[in-house]
């Protein structure tokens, strides 16, 4: 197969810098201008600016083994990168050549003029960029490697349906032990802690909700759940009672759950956090809650005062969350607080430590990358739970989208593994209004 040039667009490398170890033998080329987008994004104090310095060490460390002019092999077993100066000439009409993407599109042009029997891509996170690119006859395609799925309706939910002869339902609820191997459709691929619901073959309204360990484990029966299990609140319906059942259990350290707005997510993680921090003989001594500060629409800017007055806005759901928990006993949450037993805290200063023996929430964890998410799992210690949650349509982070966000990443790389424990959430509860418009809105 021929060899193929790819110009990767900024935006790439700002969603992931290993991209250019992701073409195969095909070789990569580096418009100047990136170079300069790159160096203006370094010290953006977020996933963007780490991406960018991560890119800009990976070329300096390259630049040491030859001349990005004359090409420098990237790997062995891949293909060669260079800097590459656009001819300008080549733009169309129209196209001015002091922005930056019209730069790039010069740059494709210029590769193309000059190897016109290779096939010249333009990969770019950028769809008006593609478009462009499409309209002056060059090929472009966005940057698949970091997708994990290829489409949301492919996230794994955690739930699954298995038929079972109509006995076995009948067995289950004797207090039989079912086993996986009952099932009548054969072997379904099932995941650790995943949740299934048995229907008989010949009733399909005849049921059993369980919870799959393994192969060699019989399903476990699902408890249903009451108010003093949930510090005052009870599951409104079978997705809440999944999820409670993940957060309560001690032997699950990682839980992620998914779902639109008002379905209880964030209630159910901090409901399920208390009750396991004050109760006795409480496996965490103390609950941290924190979130990526990412605002919706234009930012407000810098805001005075200490960390906690800057955190206030971005946390301030967090806190309607627990009031509501608390009810009117606004005291004893401001004394927990006082006393570091509940803590809310920045996601900016998480890296570098080691949290032991604590109850972790990380809310709208779709804002983050796949780098931030890898940065947060590695910080939990010995003893501590942490829980994930977020709704992927929800995504104000301009540089993910539903497949390649770092929820999205962590609950399919995660699924296989028994100590973790996923659930999406399918119904709003928080109210008509908010139910309604997160349907048709």
């Amino acid at each position: 197969m021929a060899k193929k040039f790819y110009v990767l667009d900024t935006s790439v490398y700002l969603t992931d810098y290993r991209a250019i170890f992701s073409y195969s033998n095909n070789d990569i080329i580096i418009p100047l201008v990136v170079l300069e987008e790159l160096d203006n994004c370094k010290k953006r104090p977020n996933g963007v600016g780490v991406n960018a310095r991560s890119i800009i060490r990976t070329l300096d460390e390259l630049r040491e083994k030859g001349n990005f002019q004359k090409g420098i092999r990237i790997r062995k077993g891949l293909g060669l990168c260079f800097t590459k100066a656009p001819d300008l000439s080549e733009l169309p009409a129209g196209f001015s050549p002091t922005v930056a993407d019209h730069q790039i599109i010069a740059t494709a042009l210029t590769i193309k003029k000059e190897f016109p029997g290779r096939k010249v891509i333009v990969a770019s996170n950028d769809i008006n960029l593609r478009i462009k690119c499409d309209a002056v006859g060059l090929n472009a395609e966005g940057y698949k490697s970091e997708k994990v799925i290829k489409t949301a309706h492919e996230l794994y939910s955690g739930f699954a349906k298995v038929l079972v002869d109509d006995q076995i339902i009948d067995r289950f609820y004797a207090g039989e032990q079912i086993f996986l191997s009952d099932a009548v459709d054969g072997k379904p691929e099932l995941y650790a802690n995943q949740f299934v619901m048995l229907v008989s073959s010949s009733n399909e309204k005849k049921t059993a909700i369980t919870r799959f360990v393994d192969t060699l484990s019989p399903f476990k029966k699902i408890p249903d759940r009451k108010e003093e299990d949930g510090w005052g609140i009870s599951p409104k319906n079978k997705e809440q009672n999944f999820a409670l059942d993940l957060l309560l259990d001690p032997e699950i350290p990682i839980v992620s759950l998914i779902g639109k707005a008002g379905s209880g997510k964030t209630l159910c993680a901090l409901a399920a956090g208390l009750q396991q921090v004050m109760g006795e003989d409480s496996p965490y001594n103390r609950m941290i809650v924190s979130r990526p500060i990412m605002p919706m629409g234009k930012d407000l800017g810098y805001l005075p005062g200490t960390m906690e007055e800057k955190m206030a806005p971005w946390l301030a759901p967090i806190q309607d969350n627990l009031r509501f928990l608390f009810g009117d006993d606004n005291l004893m949450l401001t004394q927990y607080m006082q006393k570091k037993i509940i803590e809310i805290e920045a996601l900016t200063y998480i890296r570098g430590r080691s949290i032991q023996k604590a109850y972790i929430i990380i809310d709208e964890c779709q804002n983050l990358t796949r780098h931030e998410i890898k940065t947060i799992l590695t910080r939990v210690g010995h003893g501590s739970k942490i829980v994930l949650t977020g709704d992927i349509e929800q995504i104000d982070n301009v540089n993910i989208d539903e497949t390649s966000n770092g929820l999205t990443y962590a609950i399919e790389k995660l699924k296989p593994y028994d100590i973790t424990g996923h659930i999406t959430f399918l119904k709003g509860e928080r109210s008509k209004v908010a139910t309604l418009t997160s349907k048709v809105l």
